[in-house]
């Protein structure tokens, strides 16, 4: 079983960075719940293929653009935190937040996105 830390990191990596559609899939089925409840400050969605399609919608907007952990993921019991830039690859940031996370059984069931700066 993947410990929290390594769901994190699935998370911003294997879903949220990967571009290849059915790696990208094959990592949210091994994540999250299958009822995942995403919301970030833009929309909530819930399920494996909405959130697939929320990745794919901001890696389409954002060519060239990576994600990049800014310290190491934190672990308070069921929750998982960790914060993260992104931007043009080998550049700062142009966007950073922090993705908290409630695991259950394993799984990420509930994740919430807060962008940090102005």
């Amino acid at each position: 079983m993947a410990t929290i830390e390594d769901l994190m990191h699935a998370n911003l990596f294997e879903v949220f960075g990967e571009r290849d559609a059915d790696r990208r899939m094959e990592a949210v089925r091994r994540t999250y719940a299958a009822d995942v409840h995403f919301s970030d400050p833009d929309d909530a969605v819930s399920g494996h293929e909405a959130v697939s399609a929320k990745a794919q919608g901001i890696l389409d907007s954002s060519p060239g653009f990576v994600f990049t952990a800014v310290g190491p993921a934190r672990v308070n019991h069921d929750l998982g935190y960790l914060a993260w830039g992104f931007g043009p690859a080998g550049q700062p940031p142009v966007v950073q937040g922090v993705d908290i996370a409630l695991v259950e059984d394993g799984l990420i069931k509930k994740i919430y996105t807060l962008l940090l700066g102005d």
